[in-house]
C-alpha cells in the first residue's frame, strides 16, 4: 500500500511539474524559444520514434556508456582491492592516483579523440576514467572498513588469506561495488555524450548537438528526456542485479 501511494505521490509531482511548464511557457512568462514546449517535445520524441532515426544513436550511447561502466567498475573494484590489502602499494602510488583523481579528466577528451579517432574508443575512454575513481575509492574505503574483530575472529577460526578474500574482504567490497556503480552510471553517460559532443558522426550527444545548431530546444530537451530515462533504466538494473547477488544482506524475514 505504501509503494502505491508513492507511486501516486511521484506520478502525480511528474504530471504537475509538466502542467506548470506548459503553463508557464504558454503563458509567455517563459519564452518558448528558450524553455521549449512540452506538445513539441513530445512531438519530436514521437517523430524520432516513428521514424526510426532515435535507435542507431542511441544504441552508439548505450554502448559506449556500457562498455565504461563495466570496464571502469572492473578495474577500479580490482584496482581497490589490490591496494586496500597492499599498504606499501597504496602508500607510493597514493599522490599519483590523488593527482590524477584531482585532474578534471573531461579535458582528456580531445587527447582521446587523438588517441583512439572519432570512433566508440576515444568516448569509452573517457567514461572508463570517469567510472574508474568512483569504484576506486568506495571499494578502497570498502575493504579498509572491515572491523579488525572480525578478522581476528575469522584468523582464530583457521582461515588463511584466501579464505579471508573470500569470505571477509569480497562481501564487504561488494555492496560498496553497487553503490558506487549506481553513482557511476551518470558518470558513464556523461563520458559518451561529451565525447559525442567533440567528435562523432552518431550518438545522442550527436544528435543534441546538431539540434543546438539548428536552434531546437525542443529537440535538446528530448534528447535530454532519452538520456536521463536511459540512466534511470541502467540504474534500476544496476539495483536489481544488487538485490540478486547481494541477496544474503538481507536479514531473517527481510522482504
Amino acid at each position: 500500500m505504501t509503494l502505491r501511494r508513492e507511486r501516486f505521490w511521484g506520478v502525480s509531482l511528474l504530471i504537475g511539474l509538466v502542467g506548470m511548464w506548459w503553463g508557464l511557457t504558454a503563458g509567455g512568462i517563459l519564452p518558448p524559444f528558450f524553455f521549449g514546449e512540452p506538445l513539441m517535445v513530445g512531438r519530436q520524441l514521437l517523430d524520432w520514434l516513428g521514424s526510426g532515426v532515435l535507435f542507431p544513436h542511441l544504441g552508439t550511447t548505450l554502448l559506449e556508456t556500457l562498455l565504461a561502466l563495466l570496464g571502469g567498475s572492473l578495474a577500479g573494484a580490482g584496482m581497490g582491492l589490490w591496494l586496500a590489502l597492499a599498504p606499501l602499494a597504496a602508500a607510493v602510488l597514493d599522490p599519483y592516483i590523488k593527482a590524477a583523481n584531482a585532474m578534471p579528466r573531461v579535458v582528456l577528451a580531445p587527447v582521446f579523440a587523438l588517441w583512439f579517432g572519432l570512433g566508440i574508443g576515444s568516448k569509452v575512454a573517457l567514461g572508463f576514467t570517469l567510472v574508474f575513481f568512483v569504484v576506486f575509492f568506495n571499494v578502497l574505503q570498502g575493504v579498509r572498513e572491515v572491523p579488525p574483530a572480525v578478522l581476528d575472529n575469522v584468523r582464530m577460526l583457521g582461515a588463511g588469506r584466501r579464505q579471508l578474500l573470500r569470505h571477509v574482504y569480497l562481501p564487504s567490497a561488494a555492496g560498496w561495488l553497487f553503490s558506487s556503480m549506481r553513482n557511476a552510471v551518470g558518470m558513464a553517460f556523461v563520458g559518451a555524450v561529451v565525447g559525442e559532443y567533440l567528435g562523432s558522426a552518431r550518438g545522442m550527444g550527436y544528435l543534441i548537438l546538431q539540434a543546438e545548431g539548428a536552434f531546437d530546444i525542443n529537440a535538446v530537451i528530448a534528447g535530454v528526456f532519452v538520456l536521463t530515462a536511459c540512466a534511470l533504466g541502467l540504474d534500476a538494473a544496476v539495483s536489481l542485479a544488487e538485490r540478486r547477488l547481494l541477496a544474503w544482506r538481507r536479514g531473517p524475514g527481510s522482504g
